[in-house]
């Protein structure tokens, strides 16, 4: 692994996995000794949390379709017919143009989706150019694929933009694809439509596919509004990634989806989707019934159910927000404004005995009982990830046992 000892970045291990870490973190913690229970600030899972909860019509849905006993066989690999008609129209209705079903891929959660856009674009002599930081489970997919990955920097200064000069440096004529995280995973971003716009733009120029994960898509709280990268499908061609798994609260539910965002046919030749539909006949996709709930899902769910969740996000992001401001030693450059995780930043010169963000995290879960990932997992060495998609009571004694050790570990 090469350091970058200026910034401290570094590329994000492919071997590396978030639950492996925090398996790892977890079986650091000494709840026996230190008397305190376990919160983990690590997962993006808010379904460890009362106050976060399926709705109504996802549970009805799911219920009615396994009653009725029409869904206990094979769905085709891509996916129920009716299931993709759902998925289209849903995100249709932020596009100015109408998807096909046939464009859309029903997978077994985001992560499904990950392998087969990365599959299909995968060819010899081909790389990738991803986010630092980044989802690392794209670097752990592209090395099982034999694609070269190159990180382009987010700016954590500038709402951790992408460094558009870095994506044009790095990119060559094997480079078959660019990642973008909208809203962002681990930062809490929330990229505005303008570079979003600049994205694509440099994406044309650069003749490569943008593929944009959207698993955080609407669970936007700060000035930007989530803007789809589908909208630019027609500068650059644009596979969507998402799933229901955070926006309705049902990550074990694993449903996901694909989709082919080209309203122009640049994409979308004959070849390309053929091995699309390969890669599904080889993978399988989500259990039959779930997939027979999506249309009751996407249709019937209440804007309460989605305003509650983004009310709960922005005051526990709110609440994290602020206390890291009294915290000595570590510093947060951006508000998070999206999603359910975002990056704090570790000052290792007022710390004794803490040698790096590894070193920080197993401490923190041994003598605390609190879980946060080292930024080394997401590829930024001295920084932290801190999930916030936790109850208050939970969150508000995480962040004072943090200021604890904080204060301990500082000069």
């Amino acid at each position: 692994m090469e350091l970058q000892t200026q910034s401290q970045e570094v590329d994000a291990p492919t071997t590396i996995t978030i639950k492996g870490i925090l398996g790892l973190l977890m079986s650091n913690t000494d709840a026996k000794e230190n008397g305190k229970r376990v919160i983990s600030l690590g997962i993006g899972d808010p379904t460890a949390y009362s106050c976060f909860h399926a709705s109504n019509a996802a549970q009805e849905g799911v219920v009615e379709a396994l009653r009725s006993a029409k869904f206990n066989g094979y769905a085709p690999t891509a996916g129920l017919p009716q299931t993709r008609e759902a998925i289209a129209s849903y995100l249709s209705r932020d596009l100015p143009y109408q998807l096909a079903a046939e464009s859309v891929y029903v997978t077994a959660g985001c992560t499904q989706a990950i392998e087969i856009a990365l599959s299909v674009l995968a060819r010899p002599g081909a790389n990738i150019l991803l986010p630092r930081p980044c989802f690392p489970i794209y670097g752990l997919c592209a090395s099982f694929r034999n694609i070269e990955v190159r990180y382009f920097d987010l700016h954590p200064e500038k709402g951790w933009e992408v460094d558009l000069d870095a994506v044009a440096d790095l990119a060559d004529h094997n480079t078959v694809a660019m990642v973008i995280i909208n809203p962002g995973n681990p930062c809490g971003n929330v990229y505005s439509h303008q570079h979003l716009k600049k994205i694509a733009e440099t994406a044309k120029r650069l003749g490569i596919v943008v593929i944009a994960d959207e698993v955080y898509g609407h669970l936007a709280f700060g000035a930007n509004p989530f803007v789809p990268m589908g909208i630019f499908g027609s500068i650059a061609p644009v596979l969507t990634l998402g799933s229901l798994s955070k926006r309705w609260l049902v990550p074990g539910w694993r449903l996901g989806w694909l989709v082919i965002n080209d309203p122009d046919g640049s994409l979308m030749s004959p070849k390309f989707v053929e091995r699309i539909k390969k890669y599904c006949d080889i993978n399988g996709g989500p259990a039959t019934f779930i997939q027979a709930a999506v249309p009751d899902i996407v249709e019937q769910t209440q804007e309460v159910f989605f305003r509650k969740t983004i009310n709960i996000l922005k005051q526990t992001s709110d609440i994290c927000y602020q206390k890291i401001e009294d915290i000595n030693g570590i510093t947060c450059p951006t508000k998070p404004k999206g999603a359910m995780a975002f990056m704090v930043k570790l000052n290792l010169s007022v710390m004794k005995d803490i040698s790096d963000d590894i070193d920080f995290c197993f401490k923190l879960a041994k003598e605390e009982s609190v879980i946060i990932l080292p930024g080394i997992a997401v590829g930024l060495k001295n920084w932290i990830r801190i999930t916030f998609a936790v109850d208050v009571p939970a969150l508000e004694e995480a962040m004072e046992r943090l200021k604890s050790f904080c204060e301990r570990h500082s000069y």
